[in-house]
């Protein structure tokens, strides 16, 4: 976990030394008069200044207050060793700590992801096992064509789709499109806040979620399926147990074992994904969003640190989904002895 720790963290801030149009770029932009979206040099040189007039003395002060003026070896060692004790630094854009901001954006992340989540495996289970019970059946045909048809519509076509049907587009008003919450949400009895909340979530978590339900729908069939096979459930049922005897006693705890391995991973990414084009649609101040404005405005506190910090969680959740092996299945051992 360590060196693909730091190979990330490496790799990423090498990238970001060759990219024109970087903060200071930005702000020479700035003072020139042309804005934060000034022109940069087709040669890529990282301080070409045209007919600017800055003086050497000024660059000079404005690389210095970004910290540009030290060696990237420097540089990235002491972003390094802040990054241990979770000091990420202000953003260059927002003017604002990079944790407090990342803070601001979580809950609609948390949101979309949390709620996906639990109806991605809350459906995709039950569904998946009864898909590999009734093999072939009508059920099964008509079940894979519904979620393989769901998961060939690309998330943001459906969700422009939503909104023309339900979002006041061309037929009917019911749900909103903007925020998480409406106007005056804090003056709300809590019944209504859940109400207002959950109304306003309908639309963004549907988008999101449906094209997720097929992959996981048939990775339970295909396990459930290639368990039901085996040579362990016909001696069940010779034995005379019922089938949802052998189904929920036997199969279920072997076929399962893919689908539980997956959830670690799967939940704590739930909290900390996001979705650039649904929340661009939808009006929603997410992690994704503030991803993709980062790098636009070569924010690179938020970039490298939100890089960081997301990728120790996946190299957690990717452990804890290892560990998970051997809790639901005792068989597996990661002792090299055996």
């Amino acid at each position: 976990m360590v060196p693909t720790l730091f190979g990330v963290m490496l790799l990423t801030f090498v990238v970001t030394q060759f990219v024109p149009g970087g903060p200071v770029e930005q702000l020479i932009s700035q003072m020139e008069g042309f804005g934060k979206g000034g022109e940069v040099s087709s040669t890529g040189t990282s301080m070409y200044r045209g007919d600017s007039g800055l003086d050497e003395q000024r660059i000079e002060q404005l690389k210095a207050l970004y910290g540009f003026d030290k060696p990237p070896v420097t540089r990235f060692l002491t972003m390094m060793k802040n990054y241990l004790v979770f000091d990420f630094g202000t953003s260059y854009y927002y003017h604002q700590s990079v944790v407090d901001l990342v803070i601001s954006r979580m809950p609609v992340s948390m949101s979309l992801g949390l709620w996906s989540f639990v109806i991605v495996y809350g459906v995709c289970i039950p569904l998946g096992i009864s898909k590999a019970v009734r093999d072939g059946s009508r059920f099964d045909i008509l079940t894979s064509t519904a979620i393989l048809t769901g998961y060939a519509i690309p998330g943001f076509v459906l969700a422009i789709i939503l909104i023309v049907l339900f979002g006041g587009g061309s037929f009917w008003n019911i749900f909103p499109l903007r925020g998480i919450v409406s106007d005056g949400w804090s003056e709300m009895s809590m019944i209504n806040k859940i109400l207002d909340y959950l109304w306003h979530m309908v639309l963004p978590i549907v988008s999101g979620a449906v094209g997720s339900l097929a992959v996981m729908t048939m990775l339970t069939k295909n396990s459930f399926l290639e368990e039901i096979r085996k040579q362990y459930v016909l001696t069940a049922r010779a034995k005379g147990l019922s089938e949802q005897q052998v189904l929920y006693k036997h199969v279920f705890r072997n076929g399962i074992i893919p689908i539980i391995t997956g959830f670690p991973g799967y939940f704590i990414g739930a909290f900390f994904t996001g979705s650039l084009l649904i929340e661009t649609i939808f009006s929603l101040d997410g992690m994704g969003l503030l991803a993709y404005q980062s790098v636009l405005n070569r924010d690179y506190p938020v970039v490298l640190g939100t890089l960081y910090f997301f990728t120790i969680i996946g190299l957690f959740a990717r452990l804890l989904s290892d560990l998970s092996y051997v809790v639901v299945d005792p068989r597996i051992s990661f002792d090299s002895s055996d």
